[in-house]
């Protein structure tokens, strides 16, 4: 048997340890030993080989196909925080081909969220634009965007193959600074039929942004739900300075009587 971690807890874990492993070093794709097969390996019942296998699966990092086998699951992409770069420049810039499908592209009434993030009357009207972004003809996410009307122009631009930060940069908005804040949800069918998901237990990782242009205008409010196990979006904490110890006077007076 190959090499495990520790045989701590139950078996399932040590089973799940090694699948890790396993597809941290395979490619997307690659086929996984079935249940009876790791059952054998690791001298478990076929159930507690399940459990292993289904634990991955909730994570999204195993696929299981009916009839078919288990399989390593396509590896989540990484974004960093600290740099705003649009859907297509971050795809560009991992040589990954982008394309969106348009849902919407229209003029309506602001609701109240919006109208508040772009310092609207509730009453007034917004540019309205909804595309289920792809990279590498993978569905990532489902981007609801909606601008000022003074953007209005951007809805002649190509929003399927082009950028809409490049075509706000054209119209004199160029988009400078983004206010971010990420939630998770579960995806509605219509979400799963969208983003082709298998399960409604896959989580949708939700990051909402108000972004300024080079005015500190607000011209764009969006929601993009990401499929969590296709994307991940990485930050780093700098941990805060401790707080000067305080002296404690009882010792102090100690210390000092015994001088």
């Amino acid at each position: 048997m190959s090499e495990v971690g520790p045989a701590v807890g139950p078996r399932y874990l040590e089973i799940e340890w090694w699948l890790r492993e396993r597809t941290r070093n395979s490619l997307p794709g690659s086929l996984l030993p079935s249940e009876a097969e790791l059952a054998a390996q690791f001298h478990v019942s076929r159930m507690t080989a399940r459990q292993a296998v289904q634990n991955l699966a909730k994570e999204g990092l195993v696929s299981r196909r009916r009839g078919s086998g288990t399989y390593v699951a396509e590896h989540p992409l990484h974004r960093n925080g600290g740099v705003l770069f649009s859907f297509t420049e971050d795809m560009r810039r991992r040589g990954l081909s982008t394309r969106s499908v348009l849902l919407d592209a229209s003029l309506r009434p602001a609701v109240a969220a919006e109208a508040e993030a772009l310092r609207l009357a509730e009453d007034q009207r917004v540019v309205s634009i909804e595309r289920i972004r792809f990279a590498d003809e993978r569905p990532l996410a489902i981007e609801r965007a909606v601008l000022l009307t003074s953007c209005a122009a951007v809805l002649s631009a190509d929003l399927e193959t082009g950028s809409l930060h490049e075509a706000l940069a054209r119209i004199g908005h160029v988009p400078t600074v983004a206010q971010s804040w990420i939630t998770a949800r579960m995806p509605s069918p219509h979400e799963m039929e969208l983003l082709g998901l298998a399960s409604d237990r896959e989580p949708l990782l939700v990051e909402r942004r108000i972004i300024r242009d080079q005015d500190s205008v607000p011209v764009e409010h969006t929601e993009s739900a990401y499929t969590a196990s296709r994307y991940v979006i990485d930050a780093t904490f700098q941990m805060s300075e401790p707080s000067p110890r305080k002296a404690n006077p009882e010792k102090t007076r100690r210390d000092t009587s015994a001088k």
